[in-house]
Protein backbone atom coordinates (compact mmCIF):
# COMPACT_ATOMS: atom_id res chain seq x y z
CA UNK A 1 0.00 0.00 0.00
CA UNK A 2 1.15 3.96 -0.16
CA UNK A 3 1.87 5.77 2.72
CA UNK A 4 3.36 9.03 3.40
CA UNK A 5 6.51 8.13 5.70
CA UNK A 6 9.88 8.98 6.80
CA UNK A 7 13.15 6.81 6.89
CA UNK A 8 14.68 8.89 9.57
CA UNK A 9 14.23 11.80 11.52
CA UNK A 10 15.31 15.21 9.83
CA UNK A 11 13.92 18.07 7.64
CA UNK A 12 10.73 17.69 5.62
CA UNK A 13 12.85 15.95 2.52
CA UNK A 14 13.05 13.57 4.69
CA UNK A 15 9.20 12.63 3.80
CA UNK A 16 8.25 10.21 1.38
CA UNK A 17 5.20 8.70 -0.52
CA UNK A 18 6.56 5.08 -0.65
CA UNK A 19 4.96 1.19 -0.96
CA UNK A 20 4.80 -0.02 2.50
CA UNK A 21 3.31 -3.08 3.62
CA UNK A 22 -0.07 -3.34 4.58
CA UNK A 23 -0.69 -3.96 8.22
CA UNK A 24 -2.61 -7.20 9.42
CA UNK A 25 -5.46 -7.05 12.31
CA UNK A 26 -4.88 -8.93 15.17
CA UNK A 27 -7.09 -10.79 17.55
CA UNK A 28 -8.98 -7.57 18.86
CA UNK A 29 -8.06 -4.80 16.09
CA UNK A 30 -9.48 -3.75 12.59
CA UNK A 31 -8.56 -2.76 9.20
CA UNK A 32 -9.58 0.68 8.61
CA UNK A 33 -9.48 2.09 4.61
CA UNK A 34 -8.50 5.65 5.09
CA UNK A 35 -11.13 7.85 3.79
CA UNK A 36 -9.57 11.24 5.60
CA UNK A 37 -6.78 12.25 7.92
CA UNK A 38 -5.87 15.26 8.83
CA UNK A 39 -2.34 17.04 9.67
CA UNK A 40 -0.76 18.58 12.97
CA UNK A 41 2.16 20.35 13.85
CA UNK A 42 2.88 17.17 16.14
CA UNK A 43 3.44 15.49 12.69
CA UNK A 44 6.81 18.10 12.13
CA UNK A 45 7.90 17.60 15.41
CA UNK A 46 7.85 13.93 15.29
CA UNK A 47 9.45 14.13 12.20
CA UNK A 48 12.39 16.31 13.79
CA UNK A 49 12.30 13.73 16.49
CA UNK A 50 13.50 13.96 20.63
CA UNK A 51 15.36 12.19 22.69
CA UNK A 52 13.92 9.27 24.21
CA UNK A 53 11.04 8.99 20.88
CA UNK A 54 12.72 5.72 19.76
CA UNK A 55 10.57 4.62 16.43
CA UNK A 56 10.23 1.88 14.42
CA UNK A 57 11.35 3.17 10.85
CA UNK A 58 10.14 3.80 8.15
CA UNK A 59 7.13 5.57 10.16
CA UNK A 60 3.72 6.30 8.91
CA UNK A 61 2.87 9.73 9.63
CA UNK A 62 0.06 11.37 11.17
CA UNK A 63 -2.36 11.31 13.77
CA UNK A 64 -6.00 11.60 12.83
CA UNK A 65 -8.41 9.93 10.63
CA UNK A 66 -11.57 8.11 9.60
CA UNK A 67 -12.52 5.56 7.00
CA UNK A 68 -14.33 2.03 6.59
CA UNK A 69 -13.37 -1.05 8.07
CA UNK A 70 -12.34 -3.39 5.66
CA UNK A 71 -11.67 -6.74 8.05
CA UNK A 72 -11.72 -7.29 11.73
CA UNK A 73 -9.84 -9.80 14.74
CA UNK A 74 -11.35 -12.67 15.36
CA UNK A 75 -12.49 -11.35 18.50
CA UNK A 76 -13.87 -8.01 17.47
CA UNK A 77 -17.90 -7.94 18.18
CA UNK A 78 -19.00 -4.59 18.15
CA UNK A 79 -17.42 -3.95 14.72
CA UNK A 80 -18.56 -4.98 11.20
CA UNK A 81 -16.50 -4.31 7.55
CA UNK A 82 -17.69 -1.59 5.88
CA UNK A 83 -18.87 0.41 9.29
CA UNK A 84 -17.99 3.88 8.87
CA UNK A 85 -15.73 4.47 12.11
CA UNK A 86 -13.55 8.03 13.20
CA UNK A 87 -10.67 6.76 14.77
CA UNK A 88 -9.23 7.77 18.43
CA UNK A 89 -5.34 8.07 17.97
CA UNK A 90 -4.90 7.72 21.64
CA UNK A 91 -3.97 4.26 22.96
CA UNK A 92 -4.26 3.29 26.58
CA UNK A 93 -4.09 -0.30 28.35
CA UNK A 94 -7.07 -0.49 29.87
CA UNK A 95 -5.90 -1.93 32.91
CA UNK A 96 -4.13 0.60 35.35
CA UNK A 97 -5.38 2.70 38.03
CA UNK A 98 -5.73 5.71 35.49
CA UNK A 99 -7.88 3.98 32.93
CA UNK A 100 -9.90 2.23 35.19
CA UNK A 101 -10.96 5.99 36.90
CA UNK A 102 -11.79 6.92 33.51
CA UNK A 103 -8.82 9.00 32.78
CA UNK A 104 -7.22 6.94 29.90
CA UNK A 105 -5.49 9.58 28.74
CA UNK A 106 -2.98 9.44 31.75
CA UNK A 107 -2.02 6.09 31.18
CA UNK A 108 0.87 4.45 32.50
CA UNK A 109 1.70 3.27 28.90
CA UNK A 110 -0.09 5.90 26.99
CA UNK A 111 0.53 6.69 23.34
CA UNK A 112 -0.38 8.32 20.00
CA UNK A 113 -1.00 6.71 16.88
CA UNK A 114 1.07 8.53 14.55
CA UNK A 115 3.13 9.92 17.23
CA UNK A 116 4.62 6.35 18.97
CA UNK A 117 3.09 4.04 16.67
CA UNK A 118 2.41 4.46 12.76
CA UNK A 119 -0.44 7.09 12.02
CA UNK A 120 -3.13 7.55 9.86
CA UNK A 121 -1.56 8.98 6.07
CA UNK A 122 -1.37 5.28 5.23
CA UNK A 123 -4.15 3.36 2.32
CA UNK A 124 -4.73 1.39 5.45
CA UNK A 125 -4.42 1.20 9.10
CA UNK A 126 -4.54 -1.36 11.27
CA UNK A 127 -6.10 -0.30 14.99
CA UNK A 128 -7.78 -1.78 17.96
CA UNK A 129 -11.57 -2.05 17.78
CA UNK A 130 -12.02 0.11 21.16
CA UNK A 131 -10.48 3.23 19.68
CA UNK A 132 -13.55 3.56 16.93
CA UNK A 133 -16.39 4.75 17.17
CA UNK A 134 -18.80 4.41 14.77
CA UNK A 135 -20.00 7.84 12.30
CA UNK A 136 -23.54 8.28 11.14
CA UNK A 137 -24.45 8.20 7.17
CA UNK A 138 -24.23 11.58 6.97
CA UNK A 139 -21.03 12.44 8.58
CA UNK A 140 -17.60 13.40 6.95
CA UNK A 141 -15.00 11.73 6.73
CA UNK A 142 -12.91 15.29 6.71
CA UNK A 143 -14.82 16.58 9.94
CA UNK A 144 -14.16 13.89 11.74
CA UNK A 145 -10.16 13.43 10.66
CA UNK A 146 -10.60 17.15 11.57
CA UNK A 147 -11.69 17.13 14.79
CA UNK A 148 -10.05 14.36 16.74
CA UNK A 149 -6.85 16.01 18.51
CA UNK A 150 -7.43 19.62 18.53
CA UNK A 151 -11.23 19.32 19.33
CA UNK A 152 -10.73 16.42 22.35
CA UNK A 153 -7.28 19.01 23.55
CA UNK A 154 -9.30 21.94 23.42
CA UNK A 155 -12.60 19.79 25.49
CA UNK A 156 -10.68 18.03 27.82
CA UNK A 157 -9.09 21.83 28.96
CA UNK A 158 -11.93 23.95 28.70
CA UNK A 159 -14.71 21.75 29.79
CA UNK A 160 -13.19 18.49 32.13
CA UNK A 161 -10.53 20.47 33.45
CA UNK A 162 -10.99 24.00 33.80
CA UNK A 163 -15.09 23.39 34.59
CA UNK A 164 -15.67 26.31 32.17
CA UNK A 165 -18.95 27.63 33.06
CA UNK A 166 -21.90 29.68 30.89
CA UNK A 167 -21.27 33.72 31.59
CA UNK A 168 -17.35 33.17 32.07
CA UNK A 169 -15.31 35.27 30.21
CA UNK A 170 -12.46 33.44 28.36
CA UNK A 171 -9.11 34.91 26.72
CA UNK A 172 -7.69 32.34 23.90
CA UNK A 173 -4.24 33.08 22.70
CA UNK A 174 -3.84 32.57 19.10
CA UNK A 175 -6.16 32.68 16.37
CA UNK A 176 -6.05 30.31 13.40
CA UNK A 177 -4.65 27.12 14.95
CA UNK A 178 -6.75 23.92 15.21
CA UNK A 179 -6.91 23.62 18.98
CA UNK A 180 -7.71 27.93 19.30
CA UNK A 181 -10.57 27.56 16.92
CA UNK A 182 -11.98 24.56 18.75
CA UNK A 183 -12.08 26.62 21.81
CA UNK A 184 -13.72 29.55 20.53
CA UNK A 185 -16.38 27.18 19.33
CA UNK A 186 -16.72 24.80 22.95
CA UNK A 187 -16.89 28.53 25.14
CA UNK A 188 -19.82 29.62 22.97
CA UNK A 189 -21.51 26.50 22.79
CA UNK A 190 -20.53 26.16 26.67
CA UNK A 191 -22.24 30.11 26.92
CA UNK A 192 -19.15 31.72 28.27
CA UNK A 193 -18.04 35.01 27.42
CA UNK A 194 -17.14 37.46 26.14
CA UNK A 195 -14.65 35.32 23.85
CA UNK A 196 -11.43 37.24 23.54
CA UNK A 197 -8.84 36.11 21.28
CA UNK A 198 -5.27 37.61 20.53
CA UNK A 199 -4.00 37.25 17.09
CA UNK A 200 -1.71 38.45 14.26
CA UNK A 201 -3.11 38.73 11.68
CA UNK A 202 -6.40 40.08 10.38
CA UNK A 203 -7.46 36.92 8.55
CA UNK A 204 -7.18 34.68 11.34
CA UNK A 205 -8.31 37.75 13.80
CA UNK A 206 -11.15 37.71 10.94
CA UNK A 207 -11.75 33.73 11.04
CA UNK A 208 -11.69 33.85 15.11
CA UNK A 209 -14.76 36.47 15.21
CA UNK A 210 -16.72 34.32 12.69
CA UNK A 211 -16.50 31.13 15.13
CA UNK A 212 -18.14 33.18 17.97
CA UNK A 213 -14.91 35.67 19.47
CA UNK A 214 -16.91 38.84 20.88
CA UNK A 215 -13.22 40.98 20.92
CA UNK A 216 -10.23 40.23 18.65
CA UNK A 217 -6.80 41.85 19.05
CA UNK A 218 -4.13 42.20 17.03
CA UNK A 219 -1.10 41.54 19.04
CA UNK A 220 1.08 42.95 16.14
CA UNK A 221 -0.66 46.37 16.88
CA UNK A 222 -0.67 46.20 20.66
CA UNK A 223 2.21 44.29 21.97
CA UNK A 224 1.51 44.02 25.75
CA UNK A 225 -2.10 43.02 25.06
CA UNK A 226 -2.80 41.99 29.05
CA UNK A 227 -3.11 45.84 29.39
CA UNK A 228 -5.81 45.58 26.69
CA UNK A 229 -7.43 43.08 28.22
CA UNK A 230 -7.53 44.61 31.79
CA UNK A 231 -8.66 47.66 30.30
CA UNK A 232 -11.99 45.86 28.06
CA UNK A 233 -12.88 44.27 31.47
CA UNK A 234 -12.77 47.27 33.34
CA UNK A 235 -9.17 46.15 35.12
CA UNK A 236 -10.71 43.05 36.15
CA UNK A 237 -9.04 40.65 33.57
CA UNK A 238 -10.45 37.13 32.47
CA UNK A 239 -11.92 34.26 34.58
CA UNK A 240 -9.76 31.88 32.44
CA UNK A 241 -7.04 32.05 30.05
CA UNK A 242 -5.89 29.04 27.27
CA UNK A 243 -2.72 29.15 26.04
CA UNK A 244 -0.64 26.62 23.54
CA UNK A 245 1.76 29.34 23.08
CA UNK A 246 4.11 28.86 25.63
CA UNK A 247 7.27 30.57 27.01
CA UNK A 248 6.62 34.04 25.02
CA UNK A 249 3.46 34.53 26.25
CA UNK A 250 2.95 33.31 29.64
CA UNK A 251 3.76 36.74 31.40
CA UNK A 252 0.68 38.31 29.57
CA UNK A 253 -1.55 35.38 29.82
CA UNK A 254 -1.34 35.50 33.99
CA UNK A 255 -1.30 39.16 34.33
CA UNK A 256 -4.66 39.14 31.93
CA UNK A 257 -6.68 36.77 34.61
CA UNK A 258 -8.40 38.21 37.49
CA UNK A 259 -8.38 37.44 41.06
CA UNK A 260 -9.25 33.60 41.27
CA UNK A 261 -8.14 33.14 37.49
CA UNK A 262 -7.43 29.63 35.81
CA UNK A 263 -4.71 29.48 33.20
CA UNK A 264 -4.85 26.78 30.92
CA UNK A 265 -1.67 25.37 29.84
CA UNK A 266 -1.82 23.29 26.53
CA UNK A 267 1.05 23.36 24.75
CA UNK A 268 4.24 25.33 24.03
CA UNK A 269 5.11 25.91 20.78
CA UNK A 270 7.62 28.79 21.64
CA UNK A 271 9.16 27.06 24.02
CA UNK A 272 8.57 25.13 27.49
CA UNK A 273 10.86 27.16 30.03
CA UNK A 274 9.40 30.74 31.40
CA UNK A 275 9.51 32.87 34.73
CA UNK A 276 7.15 34.37 36.78
CA UNK A 277 6.55 36.35 39.63
CA UNK A 278 5.21 33.95 42.46
CA UNK A 279 3.82 37.06 44.29
CA UNK A 280 1.29 37.04 41.42
CA UNK A 281 0.37 33.63 41.72
CA UNK A 282 -0.75 33.95 45.19
CA UNK A 283 -1.30 37.37 45.89
CA UNK A 284 -4.02 36.42 43.19
CA UNK A 285 -5.15 33.18 43.99
CA UNK A 286 -4.54 32.22 40.55
CA UNK A 287 -4.37 28.78 39.12
CA UNK A 288 -2.36 26.75 36.70
CA UNK A 289 -3.77 24.39 34.98
CA UNK A 290 -1.82 21.44 32.55
CA UNK A 291 -4.04 19.53 30.03
CA UNK A 292 -2.95 16.98 27.13
CA UNK A 293 -5.00 15.12 24.54
CA UNK A 294 -7.97 14.03 26.52
CA UNK A 295 -10.11 10.56 27.87
CA UNK A 296 -12.12 8.40 25.39
CA UNK A 297 -15.75 9.49 27.17
CA UNK A 298 -14.17 13.03 25.66
CA UNK A 299 -13.25 11.71 22.92
CA UNK A 300 -17.30 10.68 22.33
CA UNK A 301 -18.71 13.41 23.57
CA UNK A 302 -16.75 15.64 21.15
CA UNK A 303 -17.41 13.70 18.20
CA UNK A 304 -20.93 13.03 18.95
CA UNK A 305 -21.49 16.85 19.13
CA UNK A 306 -19.59 17.30 15.53
CA UNK A 307 -22.06 14.26 14.44
CA UNK A 308 -24.72 16.11 15.18
CA UNK A 309 -23.09 19.72 14.29
CA UNK A 310 -23.45 21.53 17.19
CA UNK A 311 -19.31 21.72 16.13
CA UNK A 312 -17.80 22.53 13.38
CA UNK A 313 -14.26 21.96 12.08
CA UNK A 314 -12.64 24.32 10.34
CA UNK A 315 -10.49 23.23 7.60
CA UNK A 316 -8.64 25.42 5.57
CA UNK A 317 -7.52 23.25 2.59
CA UNK A 318 -8.46 19.40 1.61
CA UNK A 319 -5.69 18.14 -0.41
CA UNK A 320 -5.26 14.53 -2.54
CA UNK A 321 -3.22 12.16 -1.23
CA UNK A 322 -0.70 12.37 -3.59
CA UNK A 323 -0.33 15.89 -2.65
CA UNK A 324 0.28 14.76 0.94
CA UNK A 325 3.91 16.52 0.86
CA UNK A 326 2.84 19.74 -0.32
CA UNK A 327 0.69 20.04 2.35
CA UNK A 328 3.24 18.86 5.04
CA UNK A 329 5.41 21.81 3.69
CA UNK A 330 2.26 24.74 3.70
CA UNK A 331 1.96 23.47 7.85
CA UNK A 332 5.31 24.34 8.15
CA UNK A 333 5.42 27.13 6.73
CA UNK A 334 2.29 28.53 9.04
CA UNK A 335 0.42 29.83 6.40
CA UNK A 336 -2.84 27.86 7.80
CA UNK A 337 -6.11 29.09 8.84
CA UNK A 338 -7.85 25.59 9.80
CA UNK A 339 -6.63 22.42 9.45
CA UNK A 340 -5.36 21.04 6.29
CA UNK A 341 -7.19 17.34 5.31
CA UNK A 342 -5.59 14.66 3.29
CA UNK A 343 -8.13 12.78 1.35
CA UNK A 344 -7.64 9.18 -0.09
Amino acid sequence: MKAIVFHEHGPLENVTIADVPQPEAGPHEVLVEMKAAALNRLDLWVLAGWPGLNLKLPHIMGSDGAGVITAVGNQVTDFAVGDRVAVNPTVSCGTCSYCLAGQDNLCDRFSILGEHEDGFLGEVTAVPARNLLKMPDHADFADAAAASLVYVTAWHSLITRANLQAGESVLIVGAGGGVNSACIQIAKLAGAGPIYVIGSSEEKLALAQGLGADVAINRSEEANWSKTIFKATNRRGVDVVIDNVGAATYHYSLRALKKGGRLLTVGNTSGPKFEIDNRMLFGKHLSIIGSTMGPTADYHTVMNLIFAGKLKPVIDTIYPFNEGLTALKRLQNGDVAGKLVIAF
